[in-house]
């Protein structure tokens, strides 16, 4: 009795395991790179023959003469093993010692009033691996950037006013610029500082 229950149980998960954990994952990932090759394998950036990142990750610009990414609670900051975001709300004296009073400190050496920062230059994306910035946050660099590199501050909001994504299909999301596209550009059109070369 009991085998003639188990015999069928054990058949089926066999049968599922085959099916769900091994032919419908290859048709899909078969079907991706058929129809989605670049998206599929990872939306990878290369320059100079070499793979330097990727335009669904973000990475760590810290130089003043880069445009900086969004904070990032992953790890040290943008580590895909550790994808996760802060927690902290808008309350929370850690965050405002931290991430806040830096932005705060920024905008006022830019002469930017207070209250008219850009939200995600002080906020953390959900998953600590946003590639992209607002539109706003990327202008409210451009002064700092263009210094830090000698050009003339209109070509560097030029530049990046054309590295501003629309909303997808035109209606879902906000503008956005991928961070590592535009510093690419960036290093392309303008030359870095003499200090960065060495």
């Amino acid at each position: 009795m009991i085998r003639n229950q188990l015999r069928p149980a054990i058949l089926l998960t066999f049968v599922f395991i085959v099916v769900t954990g091994l032919i419908y994952p290859g048709v899909v990932t078969g079907i991706a790179r058929l129809v989605f090759p670049n998206q599929a394998g990872g939306s990878l950036v290369t320059a100079n023959g070499q793979v330097i990142g990727s335009r669904l990750i973000g990475q760590q610009f810290t130089q003043p003469w880069y445009f900086h990414p969004r904070p990032s609670a992953a790890g040290s900051g943008y580590d895909a093993t550790a994808s996760g975001g802060t927690n902290k709300g808008p309350t929370d004296r850690k965050l405002a010692d931290t991430l806040i009073a830096g932005a705060i400190a920024q905008a006022e050496s830019s002469g930017v009033p207070k209250g008219r920062i850009p939200t995600d230059m002080a906020t953390a994306s959900a998953s600590g691996l946003d590639p992209h910035i607002s539109p706003a946050n990327a202008l409210f660099q451009v002064a700092r950037v263009a210094a830090a590199r000698g050009a003339d501050s209109s070509q560097i909001r030029e530049l990046t006013l054309h590295y501003v994504e629309g909303r997808q299909f035109g209606f879902l999301g906000e503008p956005r610029v991928n961070v590592l596209a535009l510093n690419l550009a960036l290093d392309n059109a303008f030359p870095r500082p003499a200090s960065a070369r060495k």
